[in-house]
């Protein structure tokens, strides 16, 4: 499938299919967030190594496998009931800012418009369209072409992926974490969904129920450097220090980047 990548935001190394108390932001969500093998509709889509930026949506700073973009947008967020992340919370993993001009989303917008004037159907041009305007941080109807390909097709794990991503982005954690999920029902091995989820649920300072999902998504990737970053901050978290290490320290191994969390997690 192919965000890690994960805070939730879009870039060229994060399937689009990705915060911590000053959390460094995932690299590649939101979540430059996730970085999996990825089916082509997720082309430019992933929360994973893409990028590490500090993500704090109130100021707006937007940087997870290379097919799935996602940027954020200063949309303004509409009021829910999502628990607020307590203070040493570490901030989601930014999703990393594509290396595109918002000509070129804007000009992919004109595309899918295109193909759906001839086909209202085409779920792939929904999604790509979704991606698009979530690129530009128009997440509310980026939303709503993610709904209209679900109702196309109510498997759709892409779908499910990009909304929740986009939900990640609104703070609507609660959602996210769902769509997460059935992004995972339907696709059992996307890792950037399990990375995804494991995201939501630390910003709501839930970290021993994160573990579970980058546990399944270092099994699924073992070379998952944000996957071993973001468990290694949940073991700190934990009062785990020794596991924390561990975990940062192979984090740093495969992405320098990481390096910020072992020094402010691990003393390192």
């Amino acid at each position: 499938m192919g965000f890690p990548a994960f805070a939730f935001i879009f870039s060229d190394q994060l399937p689009m299919k990705l915060a911590i108390q000053s959390l460094p932001a995932l690299g590649g969500l939101f979540l430059f967030l996730l970085t999996a093998q990825c089916s082509a509709t997720r082309e430019n889509e992933t929360p994973t190594m893409a990028a590490r930026a500090r993500l704090n949506e109130a100021e707006a700073a937007a940087a997870a496998d290379s097919s799935r973009p996602l940027t954020t947008t200063a949309a303004t967020p509409v009021a829910s009931n999502e628990p607020t992340p307590g203070p040493s919370a570490p901030e989601a993993p930014a999703v990393p800012a594509e290396r595109r001009t918002p000509a070129e989303f804007r000009a992919e917008i004109k595309v899918a418009d295109a193909q759906l004037k001839t086909n209202p159907r085409n779920a792939e041009a929904l999604i790509a369209r979704g991606r698009a305007k979530a690129q530009l941080k128009d997440y509310r109807n980026a939303l709503t072409d993610f709904n209209a390909a679900l109702r196309i097709k109510a498997t759709n794990s892409v779908a499910f992926y990009n909304r929740g991503l986009t939900r990640l982005r609104l703070k609507e954690y609660n959602a996210a974490i769902s769509d997460f999920g059935k992004a995972i029902r339907y696709n059992p091995t996307d890792k950037e969904a399990y990375f995804g989820r494991g995201i939501a649920k630390m910003q709501l300072s839930n970290y021993k129920g994160a573990m579970p999902d980058f546990n399944k998504a270092i099994d699924l990737d073992p070379q998952y450097a944000d996957a071993y970053e973001y468990r290694g901050i949940c073991y700190a978290s934990l009062n785990k220090p020794e596991d924390a290490r561990r975990d940062l320290e192979r984090a740093a191994e495969l992405n320098p980047d990481a390096t910020k969390s072992l020094r402010r997690y691990a003393g390192k």
